[in-house]
């Protein structure tokens, strides 16, 4: 038996023991880069629906939608969906928002002593260029929130280092407040929205409200993730969240902030908000 294979087989069982604690996980190929993202489902074009039926399995051949592909059951672990994967594998990886967790992932020195100067205590787990530090709670995930820091939490991954040392502490809020733009570049929505029931007369059809809360946040991250065509980003999120939600009364003028916020911050008039919005309910027939 080759280096490399027992290698790989002690990430599996690495992923396993971590699974059995409750923590998502997933394999990583070389570059730290999750497996999948096929071209039947590059960018989420198919919406993720799969991982959401079946976390951690799609219908496609291979693990798919990276941090959604994570999983705690030990049969789709061992499954052969996921069997090349492991082959392959070059780390383990996990959904720290699926275990209830936020990493601050400090990327070198300056970083690392920013945060002992200005976060509280927590456990940290040593990496090659510097530290993460995660505490307990769940956050919306952004990278670049000051110099050699990012914020995995939701709809993100990380690499699984070893369990650290310290004690685990709650998420501060100044950890909090890193995700939240500046007043000058942020503008909150200032109209307010009603979404009708439509069919079904509010009654939705979804299994729980952590589903419609779900496409909400990946919502939000698909906007703040845009980096060029802002415009068509926003209208073709609006559009999905309403072909999902606009019909089942579930849609509140609370989630439809959010989403205007989202956009706002990246640049977007609340004209544009509204008027794609708009545009999106009129395509769907709203």
């Amino acid at each position: 038996m080759t280096q490399p294979t027992l290698i790989r087989r002690d990430y599996l069982r690495s992923a396993l023991d971590l699974a059995a604690m409750g923590v998502p996980v997933l394999p990583l190929r070389q570059g730290k880069l999750p497996f999948g993202n096929c071209p039947t489902c590059a960018g989420n074009t198919c919406g993720g629906r799969p991982t959401m039926k079946t976390p951690g399995l799609c219908q496609c051949p291979r693990p798919c939608h990276g941090w959604a592909a994570a999983a705690t059951d030990p049969a789709v672990l061992h499954s052969s969906a996921w069997a090349e994967a492991w082959r392959q594998a070059h780390a383990v990886a996990y959904h720290p928002g699926g275990a209830g967790l936020t990493v601050v992932d400090l990327d070198n020195a300056d970083a690392v002593t920013w945060a002992r100067q200005t976060l509280p205590p927590t456990r940290i787990v040593p990496t090659t260029r510097g530290e993460h530090w995660i505490y307990r709670g769940t956050m919306r995930s952004v990278n670049g929130v000051r110099e050699g820091v990012d914020l995995k939490s939701t709809m993100a991954y990380a690499r699984w280092l070893g369990p650290g040392t310290g004690t685990m502490t709650d998420l501060p809020d100044a950890v909090r407040a890193l995700a939240v733009k500046e007043p000058s570049t942020v503008r909150a929505a200032p109209l307010v929205i009603t979404v009708p029931a439509g069919v079904g007369e509010g009654q939705c059809r979804h299994r729980t409200p952590a589903y419609l809360e779900r496409g909400i946040v990946m919502a939000e991250q698909r906007i703040t993730e845009a980096s060029s065509a802002v415009h068509a980003t926003v209208y073709q999120t609006f559009l999905a969240v309403l072909a999902a939600h606009g019909r089942c009364g579930c849609l509140a003028d609370t989630h439809v902030a959010r989403l205007f916020a989202a956009a706002q911050a990246k640049g977007e008039s609340p004209r544009h908000c509204a008027d794609a919005w708009a545009n999106a309910r009129t395509r769907l027939g709203l």
